[in-house]
């Protein structure tokens, strides 16, 4: 029922997407982790690890004696980055079975803590924000990458279907608890929580199909659309009219997407 719950699944073609989100968001990560002065030695939380894309990287920078602490609660997920990191031989990473929501953090005095793409799922993501902040030693930096505008993602020239389908998705994204757009609340509560904000900038791309960008939220679109209809909140009719659409528009001369909108935070405790 667990993996159920996911609003995006858990399943081997949600895995490979999410490899490759991550290949296409490696140098923004890389960039704001070295920002965030993580490095060799360091003690990292991977807050919703999944399938360790991540982890795998804040492995190797923290090096044999840091430490990594993926903790995730998809077991689909734990297996891939079990054996991702036995294949490396990174010793470094510990992995941790639990739901951030209900579960105690197991780890104290951490030097760093990354999440992406975690909060906005969340039912009480400010109570899984404080969990985290606890979990920081004085210093310790929190490097967030969340939505915070949606639907900011569009084609250019306007596709009408398309546009449904991204409000379908944040209705579903909201039905089941989550607030796609929960950027927008981040900033004030790390500074309730007595966080400083050291750095935060806006990342969206306005791309062509010819950029390899274009792939990470179309991998999206392609997987989503049957989501939706196992969800029942589209009908066969309309998700054929979403990808005959999508098929149409991307193949006119000059077709732009633009990205959503998602807001970096640097914070230190």
């Amino acid at each position: 029922m667990a993996e159920r719950d996911y609003v995006l699944g858990t399943h081997d073609d949600e895995i490979y997407r999410l490899g490759f989100q991550h290949r296409v968001w490696r140098p923004r990560a890389l960039d704001a982790w070295t920002r965030a002065r993580i490095g060799d030695g360091s003690k990292v939380i991977d807050f919703g690890a999944g399938p360790g894309f991540a982890t795998m990287d804040l492995a190797e920078i923290v090096g044999p004696h840091g430490k990594v602490y993926a903790l995730e609660r998809s077991r689909r997920f734990l297996d891939t980055l079990e054996a991702q990191a036995m294949a490396r031989g990174f010793a470094q990473v510990a992995p941790h079975e639990i739901d951030v929501t209900t579960d105690a953090i197991p780890v104290t005095d951490a030097d760093a803590a990354w999440v992406r793409w975690v909060f906005a799922f969340l039912p009480d993501p400010k109570a899984a924000l404080k969990k985290l902040v606890g979990a920081l030693r004085p210093g310790g930096a929190l490097v967030v990458h969340e939505y915070i505008d949606y639907q900011t993602w569009r084609l250019s020239p306007r596709a009408p279907n398309f546009e449904r389908f991204v409000e379908e998705v944040v209705a579903n994204w909201r039905g089941s608890g989550g607030e796609p757009d929960i950027g927008r609340n981040l900033p004030a509560w790390l500074i309730e929580l007595g966080l400083k904000l050291e750095s935060f900038k806006p990342h969206v791309d306005i791309v062509s199909k010819d950029d390899n960008v274009w792939r990470w939220p179309i991998g999206f679109f392609d997987i989503h659309i049957d989501r939706l209809l196992e969800l029942n909140r589209i009908t066969s009719e309309t998700a054929r009219d979403m990808r005959e659409e999508f098929a149409r528009v991307s193949a006119q001369p000059g077709t732009l997407m633009v990205t959503p909108l998602v807001i970096e935070i640097i914070a230190r405790k």
